[in-house]
């Protein structure tokens, strides 16, 4: 591959992160900008992240497969707050270009781009939770209603596309060895330069990958499941969240 090509698919990665770190940062600023906002946003976040750790409570506990998890429910598909990352990415985005190798970039665009549609189905489902006041004493009813009333059922879609395009980046990353040293070499300068959760997220993605070596039914059983909740919940199951 010529350096040239290298250099147009690092900044076609570099766009669409741009791209979606305004977004999902837009998104962010307008939650945070209310207390009572911010404290909804975080309760239905947390309800989310609570329902995630019930569903892959196997795999959580799994020796094999647990870091993975863990790393999928806080640093992906969780409660946690990315804007300092978002900052920090947003803030040395052309050093990440130059730095940075291709494989790396897209992994980082990636879960920026599941981020940013999070954050826009969660301001709509947060939407539709406060017109039936049920945002306080968040349920698997109140959850089913409102997630079937906001519908987006091709966002749905693409939100798990991206949780298995992401899981796969990731693991390409866990088997360049090189990199392991590489990241290991960043991480104190990386906390000199503010950059603490940046390193955080590549190095715990890399650690948790790594460990657990094929990743194809680890991603499997999460797109399956995902897929079939999705099918429950639009088809209005009665118990939707028992799959």
């Amino acid at each position: 591959m010529s350096d040239s090509t290298i250099s147009e698919e690092k900044q076609q990665y570099a766009d669409a992160l741009r791209r979606h770190l305004q977004g999902a940062k837009a998104l962010r600023q307008a939650a945070n900008a209310e207390a009572d906002t911010a404290g909804e946003r975080l309760r239905l976040r947390e309800w989310q992240a609570a329902r995630l750790a019930r569903s892959y409570a196997d795999l959580l506990a799994s020796e094999r497969y647990g870091k993975a998890a863990k790393f999928f429910l806080s640093d992906l598909y969780g409660p946690k707050d990315f804007s300092s990352r978002d900052d920090e990415v947003e803030r040395i985005l052309p050093m990440l270009i130059a730095t940075l190798p291709a494989s790396a970039l897209h992994t980082v665009a990636l879960a920026v781009e599941l981020d940013a549609l999070s954050e826009t189905l969660d301001s709509a489902m947060l939407e539709q939770l406060r017109m039936v006041h049920r945002i306080d004493a968040i349920d698997d009813a109140a959850y089913a209603a409102a997630y079937r009333a906001v519908g987006r059922q091709p966002e749905r879609r693409r939100q798990i596309v991206l949780i298995r395009e992401t899981g796969e980046a990731l693991e390409r990353l866990a088997k360049k060895s090189l990199l392991n040293a590489v990241l290991k070499l960043m991480r104190g300068p990386a906390q000199l330069a503010g950059l603490g959760d940046l390193q955080a997220f590549l190095e715990n993605g890399f650690a948790a990958f790594r460990l657990m070596g094929d990743a194809t039914g680890f991603l499997d059983r999460i797109e399956h499941q995902e897929r079939q909740l999705l099918e429950n919940l639009f088809g209005g199951a009665r118990q939707p969240f028992l799959i």
